[in-house]
């Protein structure tokens, strides 16, 4: 894939066993040609791996599983549930905010760019990485997946412990092989329905995930994560 120069060192090594599969090559070819025909793909090409880029392997503490990425003009930009600054927060991203609140006491943010997250490591990462716009879930079966299971197993293969968050049985299924790929046990699972309006109210809402996380981080001498959201 052409791009992956917009990884991290660390990633690249860590995918090293990944990188030369068959399918790449077809995922890469299949998102050029949709770009090259004038269709408007989401993240931009420069932003596609920003998940990647903004939490270097070797610094992943928790991962958040989303979906796809937002498929209107200028939310997407590579990390889930995240939008860029001066773009209006999306109702899920709103519903994660109103819980922070109610479980840490924070004041809702601003704005919805969630890098500072991915700074503190909290990897932030979809499980399709590009999407037509319009057309949620367009680019799902093309070889996304695949990827980002990769992505998910070296993860599970690190030998610090990592939280993996899991909101709604879309992100559950993806993950389910997690048992497997930890038989030791090492790390931490976290599951709650989706923060979506569908579902926030069938047990996202009090599922005090933020402050567990950081419990959790305390208890292996790892940093907690600061929640906040800078306003600036």
């Amino acid at each position: 894939m052409n791009y992956l120069h917009l990884m991290s060192p660390g990633w690249e090594k860590a995918l090293s066993n990944y990188l030369s599969e068959p399918y790449l090559a077809s995922l890469a070819a299949f998102v050029e040609r949709e770009r090259s025909m004038g269709v408007s793909v989401f993240p931009p090409k420069d932003l596609v791996f920003n998940a990647l880029q903004t939490t270097p392997f070797e610094e992943v503490k928790v991962v958040i599983v989303g979906q796809d990425p937002y498929h209107s003009p200028g939310q997407a930009h590579g990390l889930c549930f995240s939008v860029p600054k001066g773009v209006p927060s999306p109702p899920s991203l709103q519903n994660i905010y109103k819980e922070i609140n109610q479980d840490l006491g924070l004041p809702i943010p601003t704005h919805g760019c969630l890098t500072s997250w991915a700074k503190q490591g909290v990897l932030l990462l979809n499980a399709t990485l590009t999407v037509r716009q319009g057309e949620p879930m367009s680019h799902h079966g093309k070889g996304w997946e695949i990827f980002t299971d990769a992505i998910i197993s070296a993860v599970a293969g690190k030998e610090s412990p990592v939280i993996f968050v899991l909101w709604g049985k879309s992100a559950q299924q993806k993950c389910a092989k997690l048992a497997v790929e930890d038989p030791q046990k090492k790390h931490f699972v976290l599951k709650a329905p989706h923060p979506s309006p569908l579902s926030a109210h069938q047990g996202f809402f009090g599922c005090g995930h933020f402050s567990k996380i950081n419990s959790i981080l305390v208890q292996n001498n790892q940093k907690p994560i600061d929640w906040r959201i800078v306003e600036q």
